[in-house]
Formats: structure tokens, sequence, C-alpha cells
């Protein structure tokens, strides 16, 4: 007798079906057979199965078994099929009635007592078996919460193997578990706020215009000048998640195993802030078995690279595609995948290896050589990829003692930045792109038209300066941000000089 039971497996942040199949025969040699590209953790899957088989007091007939995930072509990895492979072992027995099991999808890992343990990537799973129209999802209850962010699914979560059974039986009931509503998101809430940081309102400013059209920034200053401060209080300015940006952040975190236990939806922008001795594929993404980096967990958030040049040079070179093309793409013999990475990259350094290059109150010891050898550390065509270059100087005794309620609180920063967004998402209602920082080719051309006098400044910029192409697209979408902010349809000549004064590193040329 052959049962099919519906489960799934992944590959990158999606998900894709697989059948199950039983063959209990009762002629031949008793023996255990698995196919279909399994990997070690579903190899492995026979010696917990039949233990926790065991463990729930069942006793299987001796027969022959042969289980098969199919589609065969595609390699199936993780401890996920343990609940529908004993379930399909039950069914085949004739143990449970095979009749329950129509369009119910499955997944879970048995522990050697019979307990269904959580897995990783319950949410795209769940996403998948709505799609192919299942009835329900039988799923750990650890993973209960992402599981109901799937609208119309009914979620089952027992607690092991033995009132699974007897749930899909008929002897006991087990009510679905309450739906996630989106209409219950609560704000975020942040511990933090731009208040608190004294002074540096050129580079607060950076951060809102910045915020508001979704640009990467590079803070250049000496030790203790706030840049870290700056960097953790981004987030707080930034809009809100919607449903469909928090269900694909919580993807990605399902996938990499990072979801806090009970929590169903991430409703916080990440703000991801690896150390500096990081490899390239922590940062990435990838491996043997691919799993998500740094960049995609701060996939509609922010990722923090503090003492940027202190970072192996091969693994700032890697984040030149994810921060052109909002992804990454993984390819290995065996597969290829994409993980999502459109992040806000803010970075921080210091002017010279000692920090006080430039620095009044301090004597600088670096020698020209060192300097450039440290700056070098950042190639140009990441520089290029980065829109802001502000400095953050050294604060002065007076702006440390001052009053703080005279400093622009997150909540006003974010009122603005909400309204520069408004205006962007109103302009590209029907277009590819979601904010300024991704605009390019007609675009760009379209909705940053100049005049003759701006004409004139940016030619002057560009010359004077050596600007790349690619930095004259970033001055542009910059000068959108900065007159979306003002109000102003229409780029003009301050709009210009304010976004051109964004690029310190250029000037510094």
């Amino acid at each position: 007798m052959v049962i099919r039971l519906l489960s799934g497996g992944l590959e990158g942040v999606d998900a894709f079906p697989v059948e199950v199949e039983v063959d209990y025969a009762r002629q031949g040699l008793p023996g255990f057979t698995l196919v279909g590209l399994a990997e070690a953790a579903v190899r492995e899957a026979k010696e917990r199965v039949f233990a926790a088989l065991r463990a729930c007091n069942f006793r299987l007939p001796p027969a022959r078994i042969t289980v098969n995930l199919a589609p065969a072509a595609l390699r199936k990895s993780g401890a996920g099929y343990d609940l529908p492979l004993a379930i399909g072992l039950l069914a085949a027995s004739g143990i449970i009635n095979a009749d329950r099991l129509d369009n119910l999808f499955f997944i879970g890992e048995l522990s050697l007592t019979g307990e269904i343990k959580p897995v990783h990537g319950v949410l795209p799973l769940a996403i998948l078996a709505k799609k192919q129209g299942a009835d329900g999802l039988v799923a750990p209850p650890g993973n209960a919460a992402e599981a109901a962010v799937t609208r119309g699914l009914n979620v089952y979560v027992p607690r092991d193997l033995a009132q699974c059974a007897a749930f899909l039986a008929g002897e006991e009931s087990l009510e679905p578990h309450p739906p996630f509503l989106p209409d219950t998101l609560s704000p975020p809430l942040y511990g933090l706020d731009f208040s608190e940081v004294k002074g540096q309102l050129s580079a607060k400013r950076a951060l809102e215009v910045a915020a508001a059209g979704g640009h990467n920034v590079l803070m250049i200053g000496p030790p203790g000048s706030g840049k870290t401060m700056l960097a953790q209080r981004l987030p707080t300015i930034l809009p809100p998640l919607d449903f469909e940006e928090a269900l694909e952040v919580t993807k990605i975190y399902s996938v990499a195993g990072k979801l806090l236990p009970g929590v169903g939806l991430m409703t916080t922008r990440p703000f991801r802030s690896p150390h500096h001795t990081i490899s390239d594929v922590a940062l990435v993404g990838g491996g043997g078995n691919p799993r998500p980096g740094e960049v995609s967990l701060a996939h509609r958030g922010v990722l923090f690279l503090d003492e940027m040049p202190e970072y192996h040079k091969s693994a700032l070179e890697v984040l030149r595609q994810p921060l052109e093309d909002g992804y990454v793409n993984i390819a290995r013999v065996a597969q290829s995948v994409a993980y999502p990475a459109n992040c806000m990259l803010v970075a921080a350094m210091n002017p010279c290896p000692c920090g006080y290059y430039g620095d009044t109150a301090h004597t600088c010891l670096c020698r020209p050589e060192q300097l450039a050898r440290y700056r070098g550390r950042i190639s140009g065509p990441l520089l290029d990829r980065i829109d802001v270059h502000v400095e953050v100087p050294a604060v002065p005794y007076d702006d440390l003692r001052g009053d703080v309620s005279g400093e622009a609180t997150s909540a006003q920063m974010r009122s603005r930045v909400l309204a520069a967004r408004a205006v962007q998402q109103r302009r590209y209602a029907d277009q590819a792109v979601h904010c300024n920082a991704e605009l390019s080719g007609g675009l760009l051309e379209k909705h940053c038209a100049l005049d003759a006098s701006g004409h004139a400044l940016l030619k002057a910029a560009v010359h004077n300066l050596k600007l790349s192409a690619r930095a004259y697209t970033r001055v542009l979408r910059l000068a959108r941000t900065i007159a979306d902010l003002a109000g102003a349809e229409a780029l003009r000549v301050e709009h210009i000089a304010e976004a051109v004064s964004l690029r310190v590193l250029d000037r510094e040329q």
C-alpha cells in the first residue's frame, strides 16, 4: 500500500512542494529504504522516527518500507520530514485512517520521545501550503505563531506524535491555532531617540535625508564623536514596516532560524551590526548548505558596519552586487538560490588610522602613506554605491553641556521622513521603484529634471570633483530627496548644492 502526504522543502527564502510517498510491503525481507536526493539530516530521520513510534507505543508489523521524496531531482535537507514520514508509516500500516490525510500539509521534527520540535522556515512552508490548496497545516507548537500569519489556513499544532495520530484517527479534537490578524500590528517601540545625540546637526540632517530616500550613508569622524549613536537611532526615523514588508523580513528570519520564540511576524525594521572580523560568507550568505547572511538579515532595515576599513577587503567587495541589485545570488554546483538584500548600508570610519586627521584638538600622527593605505581599504566602486558621505566632527564642550530640549526628536524627524516617503509613494505608484535611492535610467531623467542654473552647478561639480557616472546619479537622487523633504516639485539649485555637500569624499579628491 502506498500512502502520499504533502510536505515541502526550502530553496532560498521560498518553499517548494514535496510529496512524501510511503510504500509498506508485507512481502519480502523487512527493510527500510529512503530515496529522493535526501541529505544527511533527512536520512537520519529513520532512527528518530522509529524511536518516536516506540516511545508513543506504536508497534509496526514487519515490512519492507520504501520512502520516496518527490520530486527526486531537488535536494532535500533538514529534519522537517520526520513528522510526515511517521504519519505515513502509521497510515500505510493501517494504524490510522489514510482518508484523514487528504489536503493536510505536514512539517516537523521528532524527538526520540515523540515530541514535535520546531524547524526552520515554517512561514514560507505555510504560504506554500496555502498556495497548494491545503485545508490545514500540521506543524510544531514552537512554530505556531509564524504559521498562523498565513491567512485562510488552519494551523494544527499537536504537542507530540501520539496526539497527532489521535487527531488524525478522529479520537481527539484539535482546535486550529488562532490566526494572526494584521490589524493588530503595533507600532515598534524603541528605547533610543535622536534627541539624546548632542550637537551633530549636519550629521542628523544627512541621516534624515538618507532615511527619506533610502540612501546608503558613510560617516567619517574621530573616535567618540557619536557615529555609533547616530547609526543606532536611524531605525527610529524610518517608516514602519507594512504587512508585506514584514512578511518578507519574517521569511528570511524564519529560514535562518533567527525568529524569537512566540514571535509570528517581525514588526520592527532590522538593525544588524556585525563585527569587523566577519567572513565573506557570514556577511552575504552561502555555505555548503546556503543560509542568509547579515546583508539579507538586514533586508528592509539597516546594515551597520562600524570601523568599515577594518573589515576584510574581500568581505567589503562582495557587498557591491547586493547594494546595487537588492538581492544576493548564491550559485553552487548543485543549486542556485537568491536571498533578498534590500537594506540601507550605514558605515562609520575614522578619518585616518589614529583617528585624528583634521581634528584641531588633537595632533594626527599618521604618515601620508598610512593615510592613503587606510583610505584605500575601501575601493572606489564601493564608495560610489554609498550616496551620502558626511563628516561627524568631535562634539564641542558647549554642545555636550547644552540643553537637550532643543534637540530634534526622532518623532519630529520621522514625521518629515514619512511626508517625503508619501510623496515618493504617490510619484512611483505605477513604477517598479519604492524610493528615490532606486531611481535609474529614464525615471531618473524624468523626475530629476534640472533648470539652466542646476545644470551649470552640477556640470561644475562633475568637472571639479571628477565625479563618476555613478556618483552623478547619486547626486541627482539625493537632490530629489532633498526637494521632497522641502515639499518642492522641481529640483532647484539649492537642492543640488546640498546634495553635492553630502559627498565629502568626492570633495577631498
